[in-house]
């Protein structure tokens, strides 16, 4: 069994027990450079090497938290008290967990987790960070779908008997959508991958049963009868789904497009379809197409151009794009501009779009690239230990993006800027999520049941695409057992929850109203 102590010089005998699994964890959060390519001896002579120096970025959680760090007291962190909690608990032991507590304990641990989940932002006096806080105050799904560090810490260790799969991360209703292919047409399926980490299936479970339920309730108008109904349809959209991949191994020829959709998923693919040139007009381009127009959401930085064009350079050799000549011949960046307001967890981090000339050089076919800070998955260091890992936040995100979708945009990739890991992808004229105000009772459920399925197929990848060695299929459905138990235990978990969050939320309510998060917590003993 691991020690869960951090071993020091002459501790070589004490590290060379441990599992290789457990050195690369030990070694992600030192900040080892190289580590997913060493051998065992090697990772624990990197161990010894740096044993004497402090954490590096992979003990953060807001990124490296350079600015909150600076100054007579060290910003505050939990990171690792809550890896050996979840360690403890994936061995067996009984062990308090936050979701535990109540009145004003609880509300100090949302406090300090969202602190610490926004350290550098908070650090910096960023103004998104407030507007993030702001949004969050005005809704329980926003505050869910912006906190998903406080959810996970209430999991930590959870399920570690359960099989492992390639997870989403983040699951709820608005992150399945349509995106572009590989082959620039519409497809539908799970689209965002910033939480994406190795980590037992019902965790994806979980918290999309949650989020349906939340959003059910505050966008849909439901009780909890109707609520936990639709998380149910979820629930067992993803068993129905997992069953046929079982069954047929179709996972790699299931691409959803507007020819096989479902009635819903057609109806929305139809909605987003919009001429190029058009799209690129109406929202982005200036008046002459030569470049970014300013706006509220949209700051156009050209002296930056050449600076881009270099990371856009590097990033086509480091991903090894097959750059579509007959599109971006040259990948030629016309206009750079920060992109302002976008997203709801990632708001304050830094994000840019790239305007790539089309081979007309007219402006009307224009391709749009984005360059959005990768970070920290919540899931990290809070997941039972597996000997799954991807190293760095942008390749973590990319290996996800190509797992989880079958001849996805072929612009995915990691990029580095400004000493920054950063997410690049294509911004599509027909990229959209579904409109939950305009679902009527029914297309609650049938919607529950496609996302559902979605993620199951994004699951049963993990043995196709991803690193897990051997059928992930059936062990899940061995997992799951009674269907009906299962699902009325996923369900009753997510009620739970559910009620937590919007506990929670009042009390984030509550602390930002007196202004708690204009500030970070500090160690001053």
């Amino acid at each position: 069994m691991p020690s869960l102590r951090t071993p020091h010089d002459g501790d070589r005998a004490s590290l060379s027990r441990e599992s290789k699994a457990e050195l690369l964890r030990r070694a992600r959060r030192r900040g080892v450079a190289g580590r997913s390519g060493m051998t065992k001896p090697q990772l624990v002579e990197a161990l010894l090497d740096r044993s004497d120096q402090p954490a590096g970025r992979g003990s953060t959680t807001d990124h490296d938290v350079v600015a909150a760090g600076q100054g007579a007291h060290p910003a505050a962190s939990r990171v690792e008290a809550f890896t050996r909690l979840a360690e403890a608990r994936a061995r067996g032991e009984m062990v308090f967990l936050p979701r535990q507590l109540s009145g004003a304990e609880r509300r100090s641990h949302v406090r300090q987790t969202i602190r610490e989940d926004h350290q550098t932002r908070i650090a910096n006096a960023d103004q998104e960070a407030q507007a993030k806080f702001d949004k969050l105050d005005g809704s329980t799904y926003s505050f869910f779908r912006g906190t998903s560090l406080l959810f996970y810490r209430d999991m930590a260790g959870e399920d570690a008997w359960m099989p492992t799969v390639l997870t989403l991360g983040d699951v709820h209703p608005e992150n399945f959508g349509v995106m572009p292919s590989a082959d620039d047409v519409p497809i539908f399926g799970v689209n965002d991958f910033d939480e994406a980490y190795y980590a037992p299936f019902t965790w994806d479970l979980k918290r999309g049963a949650v989020g349906f339920m939340l959003a059910a309730g505050e966008v849909g108008g439901h009780g909890p009868g109707r609520q936990g109904k639709i998380a149910a349809a979820f629930v067992r959209g993803y068993v129905a789904g997992m069953r046929e991949y079982a069954r047929d191994q179709d996972e790699r020829t299931g691409q959803v497009r507007l020819d096989n959709a479902p009635p819903l998923i057609a109806a929305l693919i139809e909605d987003a379809l919009q001429d190029r040139s058009d799209w690129l007009a109406r929202k982005y381009h200036d008046e002459y197409r030569r470049g970014f127009r300013a706006d509220r959401e949209h700051v156009p930085v050209s002296s930056r151009r050449e600076e881009f064009q270099r990371a856009l350079d590097a990033y086509v050799r480091t991903n090894r794009i097959a750059v579509p000549e007959d599109r971006t011949p040259g990948m030629r960046v016309k206009d750079v501009c920060v992109r302002l307001g976008q997203g709801t967890a990632s708001l304050g981090l830094p994000r840019y779009y790239l305007m790539v000339e089309g081979p007309r050089a007219d402006g009307s076919d224009d391709v749009l690239l984005e360059f959005k800070q990768a970070r920290r998955s919540a899931l990290d260091g809070l997941v039972p230990p597996s000997p799954y890992v991807v190293d760095g936040y942008a390749e973590r995100i990319t290996h996800a993006q190509g797992v989880h979708l079958v001849d996805g945009d072929r612009f995915y990739g990691a990029a580095e800027l400004d000493g920054l890991s950063f997410m690049v992808r294509e911004r599509a004229p027909y990229r959209d999520s579904i409109d939950l105000a305009d679902l009527s009772k029914k297309e609650w459920s049938d919607y529950a049941d496609i996302c559902g399925r979605s993620l199951a197929q994004s699951h049963a990848l993990s043995d196709e695409s991803g690193l897990i060695d051997h059928d992930a299929e059936p062990e899940v459905l061995a997992a799951i057992g009674p269907v009906d138990l299962f699902v009325d235990d996923v369900v009753r978990f997510a009620e739970e929850a559910a009620d937590r969050v919007r506990t929670d939320h009042a009390h984030f309510r509550a602390d930002h109203a007196l202004g708690a998060f204009t500030a970070i917590d500090h160690v001053f003993r």
